[in-house]
């Protein structure tokens, strides 16, 4: 079973990536549409996720680095795991520059050569002791959680999850998929938080997802599924080049796996961790210190308090679990 590993990465202090970027958000810092310093900064950890998957998940096939063009200066780009791909390599040259990852996100499946079971990650996204490609996916297919979720409706971020929504109920009869995959539904390994599968199981309709912060496996032929159903509106919302209210975002394509059945119920809480920064700064550099989760999310804002010493305290803590230079690096 081929498993690639897909990223994507920008660096915001590129003279001609700022002033493209200005030109089509009029400012060099636009804080709406989902575009902020937080979103794109990079604080030299990228070495560290190259690190972490080398030591402690060497089995993967490929590595696709995506970027608008751009590259670190310290990656070795002769590494024949590493594949570099341009945003013009996959995405229709009628959509770029985008500067919205949701549009990035949707084209993934047109990468060249990516292998048909692929994990996709965030740059802030790590893999921090050992884990196996059954942590990904299993009998084939990827691991995942299924249970119903209530959300508040007054984010943008979920406006966006129900466009997604009203795809997935116009494709899928809901009492239907539950009860062809009912034993995915209510895995016992989901514990309380399949709450909601219990209490909305007679209603006729899904509501949003319980979304995991989360590096995400897909099945490629999902990709292919969503498009033949879903084409004309992601062509149409492709020209959002930053984040809009009538966007569908990459949780699109996670329902509809789910939906179709095609996954291994997995409770990916129990060894994953998100850290929001600005409210949890020394429990993520502990939790890395002491290697307590599979994976952790190191989640930027624009509003953490001592930001130079709290990514400082977290790239010491990487250099504590990861020392040596991978052969990644120059």
């Amino acid at each position: 079973m081929e498993i690639d590993f897909v990223i994507t990465w920008v660096n915001m202090d590129d003279p001609d990536w700022q002033a493209e970027f200005a030109k089509y958000a009029h400012a060099k810092e636009n804080t709406k549409n989902g575009v902020s310093k937080a979103r794109f900064r990079d604080y030299g950890l990228l070495r560290y996720w190259f690190r972490g998957v080398e030591a402690f998940a060497p089995w993967v096939r490929k590595i696709h680095f995506v970027t608008s063009g751009q590259r670190p200066d310290w990656l070795d780009t002769s590494n024949p795991k590493l594949h570099l791909v341009d945003h013009k390599d996959f995405i229709p040259s009628e959509f770029l520059p985008t500067y919205n990852s949701v549009v990035i996100e949707r084209y993934m499946h047109r990468i060249p050569g990516l292998a048909d079971r692929f994990v996709y990650f965030n740059d802030d996204f790590f893999i921090i002791r050992p884990i196996g490609p059954e942590r990904f996916f299993a009998g084939g297919l990827p691991c995942d959680i299924a249970v119903m979720d209530y959300n508040p409706s007054w984010s943008q971020w979920y406006v966006r999850i129900k466009n997604n929504i009203r795809v997935i109920n116009q494709n899928f009869d809901k009492r239907q998929v539950m009860r062809e995959h009912h034993d995915k539904w209510f895995d016992k390994s989901y514990g309380f938080k399949a709450r909601w599968n219990y209490l909305l199981k007679p209603y006729g309709k899904f509501i949003t997802l319980r979304v995991p912060h989360n590096a995400q496996p897909y099945l490629k032929s999902t990709f292919e599924e969503v498009w033949d159903a879903a084409g004309d509106e992601l062509t149409a919302t492709s020209v959002n080049k930053f984040r809009a209210l009538n966007d569908l975002t990459p949780e699109l394509f996670r329902t509809w796996q789910i939906c179709r059945g095609n996954f291994t119920p997995y409770n990916t809480y129990r060894d994953t961790k998100m850290f929001p920064l600005m409210v949890r700064p020394k429990q993520a550099a502990r939790a890395i210190w002491h290697q307590k989760y599979s994976l952790v999310c190191i989640n930027d804002n624009v509003n953490i308090r001592h930001y130079d010493l709290v990514m400082q305290r977290i790239a010491d803590a990487f250099a504590h679990i990861l020392p040596n230079p991978s052969s990644f690096e120059k």
